[in-house]
């Protein structure tokens, strides 16, 4: 029986309730868009952030699907937005003091006006819930960058998009360049339902006999990978934005092809690999916390400390980063990170304590 992907589908990509029967088979994802991670087989990781704050006036707020508002940003002093690419996500900035990260999910490059989306997630972090509550039209917002991690390539042919819910944000801009550029592209765009599936209309728009629109409500079942990535051969360069559960059964799928391009971001915190369990000593309180194999350092520093200050947990925002008093830490993030400084959200230690400032 091939195995299907949304077995673990975070409730908040779908817009599933507390008494949805199927929640208990879910596992969540954390803070949606808390912050990204991307990769690619065939291009080196490029994230080329823009050194500026924008204070940027909220000048349209509208709701894409019952639990996604999709915010326009313009520049206060009237002026054109930093320049950016497909893909390329800004740090909001908000008022709690709290930084998450969103896709630019408008036309691709444009510059009189940014535009993002983001889901309510009930039961995540609270960047969401803030962004819903705190933002009106009217109100300035200020955001870092933009940067991209997730670039379109554009010499690749084919090229197959696997879109999974709010994971349509860095993806339709893609699509656009691809279609402006004659990539011979498809996409499948995955959901619970299509009321559910923020900006289907914008997608299908482009092209609507390219999209496969995909509704577990309409099929009866959820996909496999196999139906994800049917037609996608050893060439066809695969990007995929959406829950873990996808993400990860279209990596172990396109495996079978050792070359295969593939590019994918993900939304919350990459699994631990090759843990270790160390002690963590923070210095200016005198605790010492036990990090265990399968968790990250920021994690144990949470329970402890809710205000502890984290951003992408991805390792390439360098908001966690702490100054390294005594121990030998192995480093595992992509931000610049020295031989005194550690990413608590992914680095861990090579000897069996580490002693921080914090």
């Amino acid at each position: 029986m091939a195995h299907t992907i949304w077995s673990s589908r975070p409730a908040d990509l779908y817009g599933r309730r507390s008494r949805d029967r199927m929640l208990t088979a879910l596992c969540g994802v954390g803070a949606l868009f808390g912050g990204f991670a991307s990769a690619s087989r065939w291009t080196p990781t490029r994230i080329v952030p823009v050194q500026r704050t924008t204070a940027a006036v909220v000048t349209k707020r509208e709701l894409v699907a019952p639990d996604v508002i999709a915010l326009t940003l313009t520049d206060s002093d009237g002026g054109l937005l930093p320049s950016w690419t497909p893909g390329a996500h800004i740090d909001v900035r908000l008022p709690s003091g709290r930084r998450r990260q969103y896709s630019l999910c408008g036309p691709p490059g444009r510059r009189i006006d940014y535009r993002i989306a983001v889901r309510r997630v009930a039961d995540g972090g609270g960047g969401s819930i803030e962004m819903h509550e705190a933002f009106a039209e009217g109100d300035t917002l200020m955001f870092d960058g933009p940067r991209n991690a997730f670039y379109l390539v554009t010499d690749e042919r084919p090229v197959l998009f696997v879109i999974g819910g709010i994971g349509v944000t860095p993806i339709l801009p893609m699509i656009r360049l691809a279609h402006q550029h004659g990539i011979d592209w498809r996409a499948i765009y995955a959901g619970r339902s299509r009321a559910y599936m923020p900006l289907l209309d914008e997608v299908a728009a482009v092209a609507p006999d390219r999209v496969t629109v995909w509704a577990d409500d309409e099929r009866g079942r959820f996909p496999t990978a196999e139906d994800l990535l049917a037609g996608a051969g050893p060439t066809t360069a695969v990007y995929v934005c959406g829950p873990t559960g996808m993400l990860e059964s279209v990596r172990v799928a396109r495996g079978r092809y050792a070359h295969a391009p593939l590019h994918y971001e993900r939304f919350g915190p990459p699994p631990v690999v090759d843990g270790v369990a160390f002690q963590l000593e923070l210095a200016r309180s005198r605790r010492v916390l036990d990090v265990p194999a399968n968790r990250s350092a920021l994690g144990v520093m949470l329970d402890c400390d809710p205000a502890t200050a984290y951003s992408c947990q991805q390792g390439f925002c360098g908001t966690c980063k702490v100054k390294v008093l005594a121990g030998a830490v192995d480093h595992r993030g992509r931000a610049a990170e020295g031989e005194d400084d550690m990413l608590v959200c992914v680095s861990r230690a090579k000897s069996d304590r580490v002693v921080i400032d914090a």
